[in-house]
């Protein structure tokens, strides 16, 4: 008897205080196959990562309540295999300095076509 094995999709959670961004991401990963989660905020991404293991989060770094950095910090100890990224309009190599020692592995500025966003994501997945 032959075992079949299933791809299972990589899950990916979505952290942005806009809902029009979360949405927006979440279309575009899922027409990609991956399994999509949102959360408007860093507070309700660390809930979410606990209860999902996510493969990657992906970060807005301002939001209210826990911003995507101290976000970042939190999950990266609790989580040290998820992958995260951070999805920002204020992109610098000052914040992507800062992200580093956070744990991100990936600054992607939200000024930058939606498919550099998906390059980085199949990049860090694969």
């Amino acid at each position: 008897m032959l075992a079949e094995t299933w791809d299972m999709a990589k899950i990916i959670l979505v952290v942005d205080d806009h809902a029009a961004v979360r949405k927006a991401l979440r279309r575009l990963l899922e027409s990609y196959h991956y399994e999509v989660h949102e959360a408007e905020n860093g507070l309700e991404a660390i809930r979410q990562a606990q209860t999902l293991s996510p493969d990657l989060v992906v970060l807005d770094l301002a939001m209210p309540i826990l911003n995507g950095l101290d976000a970042a910090r939190v999950l990266h100890k609790l989580l040290p295999k998820t992958l995260l990224m951070m999805f920002t309009n204020t992109a610098s190599a000052v914040l992507e300095e800062d992200a580093r020692y956070a744990g991100i592995s990936a600054v992607v500025s939200k000024s930058d076509a939606m498919d550099y966003l998906l390059r980085q994501t199949e990049s860090l997945l694969n």
